[in-house]
């Protein structure tokens, strides 16, 4: 699908779409202005739709930035569920903290402010369990945070990876890309690779924007 065709979609979905809460559109507007990456409309799409039809209890984010999709999370969730959300760069949190304290309005988004996987070993540690969770953070930590978000679903739940074709590289040959790049191509591709050969889940690769990964725990 060429970029052309992906606008034009998205430009006619809007029409058939719920509108956003205010602030949300507004959150969207400062990272566009700002050049921040968050989530797109579609991958917005497919986490509303899994989190309405799953309703989990306990929703788990690697990768907060400002917090629009935590938030948007919240908005789709019911009234009792948890939002854990982790961010490691300041200037990122920062941003999301205020945000929270404006719109959280229910106090249901817990920020942690530290390394994903001292989280992801921390919450493994007190046994939790997570019906959702969206990873959307540092490409090249992927494999190492597979197993242990793996062991954080529930049964049933779902692990949202998105941004895995990491802007195309990953489709082309590791030669073909920058040397920059080389080990985040490798390791999104081991990644996938480990997606493919896990006994304790299914996982169905989207070609929507940049590459959307859906994993089902289902052993």
């Amino acid at each position: 699908m060429t970029q052309e065709m992906s606008e034009r979609i998205d430009v006619f979905l809007e029409n058939y779409r719920e509108p956003l809460p205010e602030y949300l559109s507004d959150m969207k507007k400062y990272a566009f202005e700002n050049h921040i990456p968050i989530m797109s409309d579609f991958t917005a799409d497919i986490l509303k739709y899994i989190i309405k039809t799953t309703s989990p209890q306990k929703i788990l984010e690697i990768g907060t930035a400002i917090g629009y999709s935590a938030l948007f999370m919240s908005e789709a969730s019911n009234n009792n569920t948890k939002i854990t959300t982790v961010e490691l760069m300041e200037k990122r949190y920062v941003i999301a903290e205020e945000y929270f304290k404006k719109f959280d309005n229910d106090s249901s988004i817990l920020l942690i402010k530290s390394d994903a996987m001292e989280v992801i070993n921390e919450l493994l540690e007190k046994d939790e369990k997570f019906g959702v969770i969206f990873l959307d953070a540092a490409k090249g930590q992927y494999p190492s945070f597979l197993p242990g978000l793996i062991s954080l679903l529930e049964k049933g739940g779902v692990l949202v990876t998105d941004n895995i074709f990491h802007n195309g590289a990953v489709l082309d040959s590791r030669y073909a890309v920058s040397q920059r790049d080389r080990t985040i191509h490798d390791r999104i591709r081991q990644y996938l690779e480990m997606l493919k050969n896990n006994d304790e889940t299914e996982t169905i690769t989207l070609p929507i924007d940049d590459g959307i990964a859906i994993t089902k725990k289902v052993d």
